[in-house]
């Protein structure tokens, strides 16, 4: 009878700690989730921010070694990440490629200039940043004018930042949300060990010599559910990936490892600082509040 009840009481332990792993796992794949869009974002925002281009139109009589001189000092320039340069006939090309017709043969004669286009890194893509980077360039002979859109520029900055501001607004709520649910878990499952821990307690175990066990599958079962969180996340990925394709260009592999490791952090930080509370919660209990 005695071997039956140690047998029962071990397969309830065993439910409550699966249980414990599986509701830990949801609610970290949930974090995972939430993080990847976080990291999406940001790079689509740095995506967007880096596509936009200045057009430099460079002076008909200008010789094209004192262009690709030009064009290597705007690659030396800190704000700029990339530029491309377009002779007249490669203009003409693209041109007629896009009307579906040769214009040149119509008009007799190329009526485009050379340009160098001027993409700038995420943080410069805005009018203050954009407005310094003209003035200097303007200053130079070969320039005979920079085209760009003002109005894009304002309108992309204002739309990231708001998008930006309510996705991290969401990824607060749902955080703190997250957190009161494993802490919630947890006490659930300690609860169901309350008179175990007092048991130990009027036995003379000590309050540390107690709660380590409790830490210890505590931090495992964080580990446990965050690394099954972290496979279902990366099969996901992978179908998202295959549906998705554009999603490969904004991929950080940097980014992504570092949500990974948080999401291993956050499993097992939380598991163990809700098991800590809830097992000294019980450790200050008097018997007589047990079954209450």
């Amino acid at each position: 009878m005695e071997e039956f009840e140690d047998s029962a009481a071990a397969k309830k332990t065993k439910t409550i700690y699966i249980s414990t792993i599986f509701s830990i796992t949801l609610v970290l794949l949930m974090l995972g989730l939430l993080g990847l869009i976080l990291v999406h974002a940001k790079n689509l925002s740095n995506y967007v921010k880096e596509n936009i281009v200045l057009n430099i139109i460079v002076d008909e009589g200008a010789n094209e070694a004192d262009i690709l001189a030009f064009q290597k000092t705007l690659n030396a320039n800190a704000m700029v990440k990339q530029t491309q340069y377009i002779n007249k006939e490669q203009a003409a090309h693209n041109l007629a490629k896009d009307l579906g017709e040769d214009f040149v043969n119509f008009l007799g004669y190329n009526p485009l200039l050379s340009t160098v286009d001027v993409y700038l890194k995420a943080e410069y893509a805005n009018n203050a940043g954009v407005d310094s980077l003209k003035k200097t360039i303007e200053t130079n002979p070969l320039v005979k004018e920079v085209i760009y859109q003002r109005s894009l520029i304002d309108m992309v900055n204002k739309n990231i930042n708001t998008i930006g501001l309510i996705i991290l607004a969401f990824a607060v709520i749902l955080t703190i949300i997250s957190v009161a649910l494993i802490n919630n878990t947890i006490r659930l499952a300690i609860y169901s060990q309350r008179f175990l821990i007092k048991s130990m307690q009027l036995v003379g175990a000590t309050k540390n010599f107690i709660r380590k066990p409790f830490l210890l599958y505590a931090g495992l079962h964080g580990l446990i559910a965050a690394f099954i969180a972290i496979i279902i996340l990366l099969i996901t990925l992978y179908f998202a990936q295959q549906e998705i394709e554009e999603i490969k260009i904004l991929q950080s592999y940097s980014e992504f490892g570092i949500v990974l490791i948080a999401m291993i952090a956050i499993g097992i930080i939380i598991t163990c600082l809700s098991t800590y509370f809830a097992v000294s919660k019980y450790l200050r209990l008097k018997s007589y509040n047990l079954y209450r």
